[in-house]
């Protein structure tokens, strides 16, 4: 990109050079070289604190008290409940959590009922920080559970970037009217002529982050060899959820091992599941149909990382749209996913980023319940069916903006880089 050089591009480009120099002082936690890393003999204190799953205290008295907690508690990784189940993991399960706490028990409550719980290692990965949800995720007594924090939430630059700025220009203020202004980022709207918003850029900026540190920084992590299975709180798991995916991996091995990712869950409406407990199809993925149970093995995140110039610059702010566009494009052979038919994730959200009134968890409980019930009978099969195999190939796609801004941009790719 070519910038005149006059005082206001000075300014952006001295406000980006800021990022970066920020980025380098703040993310020790995140690009910590092999040498710097906590050893399990640093000290006898951590090492037993690592091995008890101590709880860390979080101080929410004020942003930095909060950001130190944060930081802190990234660096540790106390995993709870470890002396309780030791051993590394059987399954690794990865949740994006918010400010949801109701929808999270709901989760929580189907997650205690899951078949084998006890060999997994729950990651939840926060970018909202409360008490309420701290205790939630802590009163966990049925697995090792691991918390991560994004350190770059906007609860922790309430009036600054990645957080909204007040002097960042107002949404859908013209760029004509906005360079007059002199508002800061009056050079970079969307696709569309609109300008970022705090709270619908996190989401792409938090997934992306995850991704990079379950797979490079989580020390439990080192030496899996499985897939990490992503979920987000509103979602709520089938008791053979561990069934089906071991189902899955074998049939993967023996009869698709081109497929790149998983699919245990999909959006399909939950009406004939004793037809399909069993039946599995591949195709190409697909953000509509696939971003819900998605598993994903570290060498489909080395060619995520891959990309990682062509994630953090397409002007898209949801993350599986963008992921939709990399594949066949940066990642030139599509995607190929083994997807669940009857799926083992229920989207129990009513309420979430467009929409926040008249949630009713109660509601989303009981729809849950329903299908359960319906499935109970269907649920552990011997065996999978292949039931279809569509094409794998490109699926273009009008990208929905909200991403045009050159700091994102430039945080979105420091988050893999060491700097």
């Amino acid at each position: 990109m070519r910038f005149r050089i006059n005082k206001r591009n000075l300014l952006t480009l001295l406000g980006i050079s800021f990022i970066v120099v920020t980025l380098m002082f703040t993310t020790r936690v995140l690009i910590m070289s092999d040498d710097e890393r906590p050893r399990p003999n640093t000290s006898a204190q951590e090492s037993q604190a690592r091995q008890s799953g101590d709880i860390l205290k979080f101080n929410f008295g004020s942003v930095p008290e909060l950001t130190q907690s944060v930081y802190t508690a990234n660096y540790k990784q106390n995993i709870l409940n470890a002396d309780k189940f030791p051993g590394d993991p059987n399954l690794v399960l990865v949740v994006q959590v918010h400010n949801r706490p109701e929808y999270l028990r709901l989760l929580i409550k189907s997650l205690e009922n899951a078949a084998e719980v006890h060999s997994f290692l729950l990651i939840f990965s926060h970018d909202y920080f409360s008490q309420e949800i701290n205790s939630i995720v802590q009163g966990i007594t049925f697995c090792k559970v691991l918390q991560i924090y994004f350190p770059f939430s906007t609860q922790l630059y309430p009036s600054e970037f990645p957080g909204q700025d007040p002097k960042d220009c107002p949404r859908d203020i013209a760029k004509a009217e906005a360079l007059k202004t002199g508002c800061l980022n009056a050079e970079h709207p969307d696709s569309y002529g609109h300008y970022r918003e705090a709270s619908i850029t996190q989401i792409k900026h938090h997934w992306w982050w995850k991704m990079h540190f379950v797979w490079e920084r989580v020390q439990a992590m080192q030496g899996y060899g499985g897939f990490a299975v992503f979920l987000e709180e509103d979602n709520f798991i089938l008791p053979d959820f561990y069934h089906l995916y071991k189902l899955m991996v074998e049939h993967r091995k023996s009869s698709c091992v081109d497929c790149d990712m998983l699919a245990l869950g999909n959006h399909e409406p939950f009406v004939d599941f004793p037809a399909v407990s069993n039946k599995v199809l591949t195709t190409g993925w697909m953000s509509t149909k696939h971003n819900i149970g998605m598993g994903v093995s570290k060498d489909m995140y080395y060619k995520l990382m891959g990309c990682g110039n062509d994630f953090c610059t397409y002007d898209d702010y949801n993350w599986d749209w963008t992921l939709q566009r990399l594949s066949g494009t940066c990642i030139s052979k599509p995607i190929k996913v083994l997807v669940a038919q009857g799926s083992r994730v229920l989207h129990t959200g009513d309420c979430g980023l467009h929409q926040k009134e008249n949630c009713r968890p109660e509601w989303a409980l009981q729809k849950a319940e329903e299908s359960l019930l319906k499935a109970k009978e269907s649920l552990f099969p011997p065996s999978l069916v292949l039931s279809g195999t569509e094409p794998v190939d490109h699926k273009p796609h009008m990208k929905n903006g909200g991403w045009g801004d050159v700091r994102d941009q430039v945080l979105c790719k420091n988050y893999s880089k060491r700097l």
